[in-house]
């Protein structure tokens, strides 16, 4: 490793001292470091173009942020979770040591993550553009009322949604706010994209996954206001006539893993609160279990 990057969390007060022992312990091993603890999503004012390996200290959104970050240079991330939920995470605050000596032994492999490039369109011109690991939403603002979504993929009109909100997922976002909404959870190896509508009201309420190709868009007609959030960040109000244009992102987000590739099922069952489940077979004369 030329230059590894240590991303805290200012608002975990474990993320500083953890940082602080990550530097010198890579430090011990001729391992050059840099820290960095931007608040919300200032701009990051680090070397990013001559890093190896960004280590973020934090959880899952410290991480989503972290991946707009990197992804223009192509830096993995390394994840050691001092957050709530931590799937992205590969390491806790115990174990770190363990696993990044592994990594800098060479005992790793890089896993890329499909982001979403999304812009907002108003009277034929664009209003802004936006990246997401997770997922786009749109969705309504204060009000208890539902807004319309009329959603087309390759130009072609699929369904419009009388709904609470849209969620357009990746698979990394599929267990975020659109398994809670009751979409399907997909591993980071597939490349499609997953439509979910939220509290659908007299329209299709089932889930659409796409390919990962498709130019999605939605227009939104309402007559009160509604956001667009990439991320579960800032979001940005929506007019009526506006539309939303979805696609793959150029770029791939990359991880540093050092777990197995079928680690995302055994951290799922985890984080839902679920042992690694057991296969029961059972035959004329036997009972096995897998």
């Amino acid at each position: 490793m030329k230059l590894v990057g240590i991303l805290e969390q200012p608002r975990l007060p474990d993320s500083s001292p953890l940082a602080q022992q990550v530097r010198e312990w890579l430090s011990a091993r001729g391992v050059p470091s840099w820290s960095a603890a931007p608040v919300d999503d200032e701009d990051l004012d680090a070397p990013l173009e001559g890093t190896s390996l960004l280590i973020v200290l934090g959880g899952d959104g410290s991480t989503l942020r972290a991946a707009r970050w990197t992804v223009p240079y192509g830096v993995p991330i390394f994840g050691i979770n001092v957050g709530r939920v931590g799937f992205l995470s590969e390491a806790t605050p115990e174990n770190w040591p363990e696993k990044l000596s592994r990594l800098l032994d060479g005992d790793y492999w890089i896993e890329r993550r499909l982001l979403l490039h999304a812009e907002l369109w108003r009277d034929g011109g664009k209003e802004a553009s936006f990246s997401a690991l997770n997922e786009v939403v749109i969705g309504r603002g204060a009000q208890a009322r539902v807004i319309h979504l009329h959603l087309r993929v390759d130009d072609d009109l699929v369904t419009t949604y009388i709904a609470d909100a849209l969620i357009v997922a990746t698979p990394t976002g599929s267990t975020a706010y659109a398994m809670a909404a009751g979409g399907p959870l997909m591993p980071p190896q597939l490349q499609n994209l997953v439509v979910v509508p939220v509290a659908a009201h007299l329209s299709l309420n089932r889930s659409l996954v796409l390919h990962e190709n498709a130019r999605i868009s939605i227009q939104v007609e309402m007559g009160h206001e509604a956001f667009l959030t990439a991320d579960g960040q800032k979001s940005t109000p929506v007019e009526d006539g506006d539309e939303i244009i979805i696609t793959k992102n150029d770029n791939a987000c990359s991880f540093a893993r050092i777990e197995s590739p079928g680690y995302f099922y055994r951290r799922l069952m985890g984080r839902l609160g679920f042992s690694w489940p057991h296969l029961s077979i059972v035959g004329p004369n036997r009972e096995e279990k897998a």
